[in-house]
């Protein structure tokens, strides 16, 4: 067994593991299977330590592990930054513009004539140096896109769930504990789970009652998910995480060693899936620029 240096309490970009330098880096704690993979595997299995289970009214009912895939020590970093710079590219919309010169309206007339004024020669009054005049390389819709193979971003969405495992708890489920929406009561069920509401929290649920999402969509600092809009941002930028046990067995189905791969249904789903998502935060964006 291989024991390495624990985790930071947080797991925010400024505190993650996979994000500090290489002379300081504290990699999470994995417990690595007897099993030796061969040098050119590009994952490894890793067994992390049992997580709780938890009741509804905060009592421990018994445990948990989670067996997910996890890039090697020295490429998890690299892996992950791939991947969530790929994500925070591709929502860019790329419909920033501006006029150059010859684009903005007017400017056809010689301001005034080329000698005899003392003045510095000018052939418009839109010149870039000119007020109201065009900008000098100023941006134009581009695509900011760019790809990353699908396994690349399974494993890094898998790295960051192990390197999140010590702040980690599962709960049983609890959509059926909300009679009706009540943020106060979800307060409380945070605080007897040992969850401070002032700290990031994100849920992984595989379905999101409607009271549930009604009692917890007040509370700024929660992310309510399902497997659908699971993605790496959130899971980096929170500081607990909050699983249901068919979540857990979600993600060792999904992200875990016995994954054997998509189907051309499953990539048709997952294209949807992120084409929802994609126009659901777009249209979230613009309602909020009005």
């Amino acid at each position: 067994m291989a024991t390495l240096t624990p985790t930071p309490t947080s797991l925010s970009f400024f505190s993650s593991s996979l994000f500090l330098s290489s002379s300081s880096a504290k990699l999470p704690q994995l417990s690595l299977s007897s099993k030796t993979l061969p040098k050119s595997s590009l994952s490894i299995s890793s067994q992390l330590s049992t997580i709780p289970i938890l009741s509804f009214t905060g009592e421990k009912i018994g445990e948990t592990y989670l067996d997910l895939k996890s890039a090697p020590p020295d490429t998890a970093r690299a892996v992950v930054h791939r991947a969530i710079i790929t994500d925070l590219q591709n929502k860019r919309r790329g419909t920033a513009s501006t006029l150059t010169r010859s684009e903005v309206r007017g400017g056809g007339r010689k301001p005034y004539p080329q000698k005899k004024t003392g003045r510095a020669r000018r052939g418009s009054m839109r010149s870039p140096l000119r007020p109201g005049g065009g900008v000098i390389f100023g941006p134009k819709p581009r695509d900011w896109s760019i790809k990353i193979n699908k396994k690349e971003k399974r494993l890094a969405i898998s790295t960051a769930l192990s390197s999140a495992a010590d702040n980690t708890i599962v709960v049983e489920e609890f959509g059926d504990k909300f009679e009706k929406p009540k943020t106060r009561e979800f307060i409380e069920a945070l605080k007897r789970w040992g969850l401070d509401p002032k700290q990031k929290s994100m849920f992984l649920m595989m379905d999101v009652p409607q009271n549930v999402l009604l009692s917890s969509r007040n509370i700024g600092t929660l992310k309510m998910l399902t497997p659908r809009t699971l993605n790496l941002f959130d899971i980096l930028n929170c500081d607990n995480l909050v699983l249901t046990p068919d979540a857990v067995d979600f993600l060792n189905g999904r992200y875990g060693e016995d994954y054997e791969g998509d189907t051309e249904e499953d990539d048709e789903e997952e294209e949807e899936d992120e084409e929802e998502v994609a126009t659901e935060e777009a249209d979230e964006n613009a309602d909020a620029a009005q």
